[in-house]
């Protein structure tokens, strides 16, 4: 349920498109990105552990599908396939939950754009930028325990 707020906190301040890739590591460590089209955030809930990738649509909706794919291009072309993502807020949502994101941080980091898709949608999210928030996501601390 963490993971949940954590996303909905983090995608809030997206909804001015335009913004520069960016890492906080509060609630969670977090990595997001904004365009005109897609808000994403992608965090890492160290207390869980759990990586996770939340897409949100500015308007329409995620049509339903049985697989979801992202595909990066530019210095390390890589597309990802999972049939493991969920859609929610009224259908503007898309998540993908897993215990391990090495594919997905190594496409942000080595392409220079990644295109989220599933039938009859796909979004485009410029990499430009997102080097050095990447970097501050990867070395995120796990929580300090008393």
């Amino acid at each position: 349920m963490r993971c949940r707020h954590a996303l909905f906190a983090a995608l809030l301040p997206l909804a001015t498109p335009g913004l520069a890739w960016e890492f906080s590591e509060e609630p969670v460590c977090t990595l997001s990105h904004a365009t005109a089209e897609v808000a994403v955030a992608v965090t890492f809930d160290p207390s869980i552990p759990e990586y996770a990738i939340a897409l949100t649509l500015a308007e329409g909706v995620w049509p339903e599908a049985a697989v979801f794919a992202i595909a990066f291009d530019g210095g390390w072309p890589i597309t990802i396939r999972t049939d493991r993502h969920e859609i929610g807020d009224d259908g503007r949502r898309l998540t993908v939950r897993d215990s391990g994101f090495g594919n997905v941080l190594d496409g942000i980091g080595k392409n220079s754009r990644a295109t989220a898709m599933v039938p009859g949608l796909a979004v485009t999210l410029p990499l430009d930028g997102a080097g050095g928030p990447l970097a501050a996501f990867r070395a995120c601390p796990a929580p300090k325990l008393s």
